[in-house]
């Protein structure tokens, strides 16, 4: 499944996202520093230092902001999330096809987190850059984002994808990964359609009784199927 989430971040969040991260204290690295073997030699662009203050901030604000959101929690059943990252393309830098590793470890902890889920949070509107579209490649096509600033896609890990280059202006993302709480990506998505009828169905009125029986049987799948 992969589900477009609107505005994660509002106007006034953006604009103090960008004063910070192009400030001239930002700081940036290579943005192999994360690759893995596959994906360093074809990533060409620059990342804030994960180690920094500025990440750890900017990327606790995006968490704060994932916890009250509805859509999220209900899509992506989330059990563990990666520390945020941000990311620059300038003039020239793409991100070729890869696929991200299956296991990432957390910084500063050494658990694994199994990554079930990919997000990309566009944060520059489309229009003050050319190129910099997120491309998933897949059996039926591919499928092309440039999302408004603000906005999200969700997407599987085991999707093969890239960026193309930037050739004017540049592109700041926040990209991070997802260990779900169901693992498999079927289940995973019946309990979204479940829940999102429930949520609908709400919505209109319907019968009390009926709602609650609904409700049950989407508890008691998450219940049989979630993974401590």
């Amino acid at each position: 499944m992969i589900l477009c989430i609107p505005q994660i971040l509002n106007l006034q969040q953006l604009e103090q996202f960008r004063a910070q991260l192009e400030g001239a204290g930002a700081p940036w690295v290579d943005g192999r520093a994360t690759a893995g073997y596959q994906g360093a030699s074809v990533k060409h662009n620059r990342q804030l230092d994960e180690t920094s203050a500025l990440a750890r901030q900017l990327g606790g604000a995006v968490l704060a902001e994932l916890e009250r959101n509805a859509l999220f929690i209900s899509a992506a059943l989330p059990q563990r999330v990666y520390p945020p990252l941000f990311n620059s393309y300038e003039a020239g830098m793409s991100f070729g096809s890869h696929v991200d590793g299956a296991i990432r470890r957390l910084p500063g902890l050494g658990q694994a987190l199994r990554t079930d889920l990919s997000a990309t949070l566009f944060l520059v509107a489309p229009e003050e850059y050319e190129g910099g579209e997120l491309v998933l490649e897949g059996p039926g096509g591919v499928q092309r984002f440039k999302l408004p600033a603000g906005d999200m896609v969700l997407y599987p890990t085991s999707a093969r994808h890239h960026v193309t280059a930037v050739t004017r202006g540049r592109r700041l993302a926040c990209f991070f990964w997802i260990q779900s709480l169901v693992r498999q990506v079927v289940q995973r998505e019946q309990l979204f359609d479940l829940d999102s009828a429930i949520q609908r169905l709400n919505a209109t009125g319907a019968d009390p009784d009926s709602m609650v029986r609904l409700v049950g049987v989407y508890h008691n799948l998450l219940r049989a199927w979630s993974e401590p």
